[in-house]
């Protein structure tokens, strides 16, 4: 054994000082929680009185702002629309001279008009409830998609109001008027036939 012992000197105002803050600092959270008793209960949601929003909206809003928000494509401007008509025209001329070369015969391809696109819509919504089918074959009705088509078609009508020839005008109205007939007598026929379950599948 030493006889001369080794000592550690701590020294206890460093810890005493530490000790007496954080004594101030509790002391001041129970004199704060006295003088307002609603933060003792906890923290809560705070909503301005002029605004009041249930836990339901600010949950939806919150889950709205983290969703990604699909940008919409930039319009292009005059000049590159006018750039891109002339060069869709130039490479819509280069594939007809291309069929016209590998088929002589072939007249030019008329230009497409407003009654085009009248017809392409009407002939769409008619197949869609089963007209051309050939003899003997069971018609292949699309009811949701002949409605879509001929929605287009009422779409079409009210959005050209006023800007149609008399000739346009009339062929519009006449294609509409017939596809919607056509569909209220499908329907009607669907609705007499009923809805018959699917068959139970056999085990």
């Amino acid at each position: 054994m030493s006889d001369n012992p080794k000592f550690e000197v701590i020294d206890r105002r460093k810890f005493k000082a530490e000790e007496e803050r954080e004594n101030r600092e509790e002391e001041r959270e129970v004199e704060a929680q006295k003088a307002s008793p609603e933060l003792a209960a906890g923290p809560r949601l705070v909503v301005n009185a002029d605004h009041k929003e249930s836990a339901i909206e600010v949950e939806a809003a919150e889950e709205a702002a983290e969703e990604p928000v699909e940008e919409l494509p930039l319009t292009p401007s005059a000049e590159e629309s006018h750039q891109q008509k002339a060069a869709y025209d130039a490479s819509a001329q280069r594939m007809e001279d291309l069929i016209r070369a590998q088929n002589p015969a072939a007249g030019a391809q008329p230009p497409v008009t407003f009654e085009h696109l009248v017809q392409q819509l009407y002939v769409t919504a008619m197949l869609q409830m089963g007209a051309g089918v050939q003899e003997g074959e069971p018609a292949r009705v699309d009811i949701v998609g002949a409605r879509a088509s001929i929605d287009m078609l009422g779409i079409l009508a009210e959005k050209t109001k006023g800007n149609l020839s008399a000739q346009e005008e009339g062929s519009l109205q006449a294609v509409l008027y017939d596809a919607r007939m056509a569909f209220l007598e499908l329907s009607k026929m669907i609705s007499l036939q009923g809805v018959h379950p699917p068959p139970v599948p056999k085990r």
